[in-house]
């Protein structure tokens, strides 16, 4: 592919786009298990998946390489990572079978033993739908957005028919999450059908094998970092765990301004993105992100009655969360870009000795220092110095998180000024927070919201208002609505059939 094919910004718009649909689907799932499950279950619920994530740790080994090997042009990387990925998820699939029968024994569970069975399938998608989107990232990034949609819809769907219709609250659950992926997994194979022509290159396997170990090693770091939930789980409890969730609901809709960027790592592979592009994108992800996490934080209460009322009472855990989100925002980013100029593996073979030295390796290492810090100070926080109940033992998590995430941001911010330079426009940023500023004064100063409805148009009319002021005081936001306008002119005279050029950005 030539590497302008991938245009920064409109792939980013499309993909937050589509997620900010997915707000939509994800409330509807959410309010269907929050006010059809107790607080116990829904903790019970969410730490299913704090298992899983165990059995997927070698779900990015080959991601990881195929992102690049696809940016930089590797013929057969498609058909030999889908395979290969395909018998990996098989694979972890069936161990995690009988190792979660013992652990739902374990830990009281068994009930749910048919639930837990069934999450095996969602291992088994998500290893699929995270190599695909590896190709996709470095190919058609907006069609990531698309199959985002399309999951979260099928998700929906089936939770709908289920819980209401035929009163199965955990089997419709699950079976939405493993529905949903399985027709994400089609469309993205129908996409990449041309490449799937290609002869598969067992060298390349090979090669990503040889670089294997650096990706098992982070992958264990990022998995030990995670029991952190787990022991919020059994020594926090189930309804401490449930408060997080439903949180992380609104939180990661901060989350998702990490998608403007999204086409910036695979453009620094293939070498199209200048330090320009990477400043504007780094302002664009923040421009959306800061407003966002305003809304959140002000909105707390509503957004969490909005699921069950019971969990209004856990606006200090969304708060502290939304901090926490946008310091992994930016740290993200910055990772990202690191990632991005790396070249040890440009001529399509991996050297672990290179690897090992390079930047990415060093990455790799900090979730070990973040889980040496946080899993014993959380284990003896919760055991030790428990306050304020669910909610209390929840924030005081949240807090340890906050303060790893931005230690480690300081540490990489430190280590990676000399590899790429990320322009700081201080002066946009600025004037994002003075917009979000009044935004969030008035919001405060208007009635609480309870209602789905009222809460959503609550928050529209913030963002609305947030626009109004930044476009009037910011040139680079006007211009930025002047090539949303253009793209929508444009893609309006595709679907009609019209041939009219009109001139759009092409980064």
């Amino acid at each position: 592919m030539s590497k302008n094919q991938i245009r920064l910004r409109y792939s980013g718009f499309i993909v937050f786009s589509t997620q900010l649909l997915g707000v939509i689907t994800g409330l509807i799932y959410t309010i269907l298990l929050t006010r059809n499950m107790t607080k116990s279950e829904y903790g019970i619920w969410s730490n299913i998946f704090d298992y899983t994530i165990y059995f997927l740790l070698f779900s990015n080994i080959l991601p990881f390489w195929v992102t690049r090997f696809t940016a930089r042009g590797k013929e057969g990387t498609v058909k030999t990572s889908a395979f290969t990925q395909l018998s990996i998820g098989i694979i972890s699939s069936i161990i995690y079978l009988p190792i979660i029968y013992l652990i739902s024994n374990s830990i009281g569970t068994s009930a749910y033993l048919l639930i837990y069975f069934l999450a095996a399938l969602n291992i088994l998608t998500t290893y699929m739908v995270t190599v695909f989107e590896s190709v996709l990232q470095a190919t058609k990034p907006q069609a990531v957005g698309y199959g985002f949609i399309i999951q979260e819809i099928v998700k929906v769907v089936v939770a709908l028919i289920l819980i209401l219709g035929f009163k199965q609250i955990f089997l419709g659950a699950i079976l939405g999450l493993v529905l949903g992926p399985v027709l994400q997994v089609l469309y993205y194979v129908f996409l990449l059908s041309d490449f799937f022509k290609e002869k598969p290159n067992w060298a390349y396997a090979k090669e990503w094998f040889k670089g294997s170990p650096a990706m098992i090693y982070s992958a264990i770091g990022s998995t030990l970092f995670s029991f952190i939930f787990i022991l919020l789980f059994l020594y926090g409890g189930s309804v401490a765990r449930a408060y997080y969730q439903t949180a992380l609901s609104f939180t990661t809709v901060v989350g998702y301004s990490s998608s403007l960027a999204f086409a910036v790592y695979p453009k620094l592979l293939a070498k199209s993105c200048s330090d320009e592009q990477v400043g504007l994108s780094f302002r664009t992800v923040l421009m959306l992100a800061i407003p966002l996490a305003t809304i959140t934080m002000i909105m707390s209460v509503s957004f969490l009655s909005i699921l069950n009322g019971a969990y209004g009472v856990a606006w200090p855990v969304l708060i502290a969360l939304t901090i926490d989100t946008l310091v992994l925002v930016i740290y993200n980013f910055y990772t990202s870009c690191l990632f991005g100029v790396e070249t040890f593996d440009a001529e399509g073979q991996i050297s672990m000795r290179k690897l090992v030295r390079s930047k990415i390796f060093k990455v790799f290492s900090v979730p070990y220092i973040q889980a040496a810090i946080a899993l014993p100070l959380t284990y003896f926080v919760l055991t030790q110095f428990p306050v304020g109940g669910s909610v209390g033992v929840t924030v005081e998590v949240v807090a340890i998180l906050i303060g790893v995430h931005i230690s480690s941001f300081i540490g990489v911010y430190a280590y990676m000024k000399r590899s790429i330079r990320i322009f700081i426009a201080w002066k946009s940023i600025g004037k994002y927070v003075l917009a979000a500023l009044p935004m969030g004064v008035v919001l405060w100063l208007l009635p609480t919201t309870s209602t789905l409805l009222s809460t959503i148009a609550k928050a529209i009319g913030g963002f609305a208002f947030y626009a109004a002021l930044l476009v009037a005081i910011d040139s680079e936001a006007r211009k930025l609505v002047n090539l949303i306008w253009l793209e929508l002119r444009v893609s309006w005279q595709q679907l009609i059939g019209k041939n009219d050029k009109i001139n759009v950005e092409t980064s």
